[in-house]
C-alpha cells in the first residue's frame, strides 16, 4: 500500500476526516523509507487531489466533501461560529492532556460536539479544583480552557475568541492576575488588531505583559508538533 493511500485508510476509517495529530499516532509509518515520516503525512495531505483542508489543522477526504460538509455545517461565506470555537477548544484540551495537565471546560460546554465527540469526553476534569475563594471560582468556572498542574493549582487559562467581544474575557483575566498563570486569547490572525487595542486599555494596565494572543494556525501547529513529539516519545 502507497504512503498515501495509508493516510486515506486512517482517515475512512475516522469517518472522512483527521487532525494532524490523529494521523501521526495511527498511520503506521514503520515500513516507511523516510527519517521524517511527520513531514511526508504533511506534505500528503496537501495533494489536493485526495484531500481538503477544513480548518488549520484540520484535514478531509475529498471522496467525503459532500458527507463532511454536512457532519460540520460547512457551506461557502458561512462563519460556522460554533464549529470553529469548540474545533480549537478541543485541540487545546488535546494539547494540555499530553502535555501532562489535568483539563477543565465550562459545564455549559460538556456536551458540545470536538469533531465527532462531546468535549466532555476530551476534558480530564468533571469539575473545576476547589482552588480559590468562591467568587473568584465563579469567574473562573467561565474560562474556555483550564489547564491545571498536578498541585490542582491553574497554570494557563485559554479564551476562544471567534466572534464574541474580546474585553469580556479580558475582564476574567483581570479577576484572575493573582494567580501564578499565564493567560491566552485565541483568535482568528484577522482580530489581532482589535486585541492590541483592547489589552492597551488603562484598566489591563497590570496584566497586559502575561496577556498573550495566538492565533488558530498557532494552536494548530502546536497540536501536531505535540502529537509528533509524543509519538517520538519526547513528551
Amino acid at each position: 500500500m502507497k504512503q498515501h493511500e495509508q493516510v486515506i485508510k486512517v482517515m475512512e476509517l475516522n469517518g472522512g476526516f483527521a487532525t494532524l495529530g490523529f494521523l501521526y499516532q495511527n498511520v503506521n509509518v514503520s515500513r516507511w523509507k523516510t527519517k521524517t515520516p511527520f513531514a511526508s503525512i504533511r506534505r500528503i495531505v496537501q495533494d489536493e487531489r485526495y484531500f481538503l483542508k477544513i480548518k488549520p489543522g484540520l484535514w478531509a477526504l475529498n471522496s467525503k466533501r459532500e458527507i463532511i460538509t454536512k457532519l460540520f455545517d460547512i457551506e461557502k461565506n458561512k462563519k460556522n461560529i460554533d464549529f470553529t470555537h469548540y474545533f480549537y477548544q478541543g485541540l487545546i484540551l488535546e494539547i494540555g492532556n499530553i502535555k501532562g495537565f489535568n483539563t477543565y471546560i465550562p459545564p455549559q460546554d460538556k456536551n458540545k460536539l470536538y469533531l465527532n465527540k462531546p468535549l466532555q469526553e476530551i476534558a480530564t476534569l468533571t469539575k473545576i479544583y476547589n482552588f480559590t475563594y468562591s467568587d473568584i471560582l465563579d469567574r473562573a468556572k467561565t474560562i474556555d480552557v483550564i489547564w491545571f498542574n498536578n498541585r490542582k493549582l491553574p497554570s494557563y487559562f485559554f479564551e476562544v475568541e471567534h466572534s464574541t467581544n474580546i474585553q469580556n474575557s479580558l475582564l476574567k483575566f483581570y479577576e484572575l492576575q493573582d494567580f501564578y498563570s499565564k493567560f491566552y486569547i485565541v483568535s482568528s490572525v484577522y482580530r489581532k488588531k482589535e486585541y492590541e487595542k483592547k489589552i492597551s486599555l488603562s484598566a489591563f494596565k497590570e496584566i497586559k505583559e502575561r496577556v498573550n494572543f495566538v492565533d488558530y494556525d498557532f494552536i494548530a501547529n502546536l497540536h501536531s508538533k505535540s502529537f509528533e513529539l509524543y509519538t517520538l516519545g519526547d513528551l
